[in-house]
């Protein structure tokens, strides 16, 4: 009898990981071994029950998913990460991708794609959504003038939370001199004269997004 993949589910809201447990639960070739709500509990639940797979949110509090992704995969290389998300954008994709994600499927993706994208990951295979694949083949058939670097995405992200080139230069550790340089690249890709236009068109296009307010009335959930 083949040894049923492992699997932790990752997700801060309760609700979402109690309908995948119940859906995978089905399945006699999968095993949820573990539930974490964040980025750090996963790491932990990660060493301590050595999983196949670990199917993982992105937006996450204390530690998101990115990092946790990033994380794992330096310490426990053998073990697939699926992303599994409400996001889709250039910066999401290509951040999680960037980190070692196996996978990156989108939470309104069927019963069958979840568990195909499941055994796929499993195998240690790269798997996309459609959506997601049509992103991706759409940005790398782009022009070279139009696509941005993961590190251009990366500065624009900072801009639009209104940092300045020093601050951003800061918070990634590279040198205001070189913020300027991207800030001009990233103009001349986008067609635009200045931080706000290029921003305005980044978030039109899907390449990058903010993230909404915090709600602190939420209790958990």
């Amino acid at each position: 009898m083949t040894t049923p993949t492992r699997v932790i589910i990752v997700d801060d809201h309760p609700v979402v990981r109690d309908g995948l447990r119940a859906l995978l639960d089905t399945e006699s070739d999968v095993e949820v071994v573990g539930e974490a709500t964040n980025g750090n509990e996963a790491l932990a639940m990660v060493g301590a029950l050595h999983p196949d797979l670990v199917l993982m949110d992105l937006q996450m509090p204390e530690l998101d998913g990115v990092a946790a992704t990033r994380g794992i995969r330096r310490e426990y290389d053998t073990v697939e990460i699926l992303i599994l998300t409400t996001y889709d954008t250039d910066a999401d994709i290509g951040r999680a991708i960037d980190a070692g994600a196996t996978g990156y499927l989108l939470k309104d993706a069927s019963r069958e794609e979840l568990i195909r994208a499941i055994r796929t990951a499993a195998q240690g295979e790269s798997v996309l959504s459609p959506q997601v694949a049509s992103r991706v083949l759409g940005k790398m058939r782009a022009p070279a003038e139009e696509a941005l670097s993961a590190r251009e995405i990366e500065v624009l992200l900072e801009v639009s939370h209104g940092l300045s080139n020093r601050e951003v230069g800061r918070s990634l550790h590279i040198s205001e001199a070189t913020v300027r340089t991207h800030l001009l690249h990233i103009f001349a890709k986008l067609g635009v004269h200045d931080r706000t236009a290029a921003v305005t068109v980044a978030l039109e296009r899907g390449i990058i997004r903010l993230d909404p307010p915090l709600d602190t009335s939420r209790d958990g959930g």
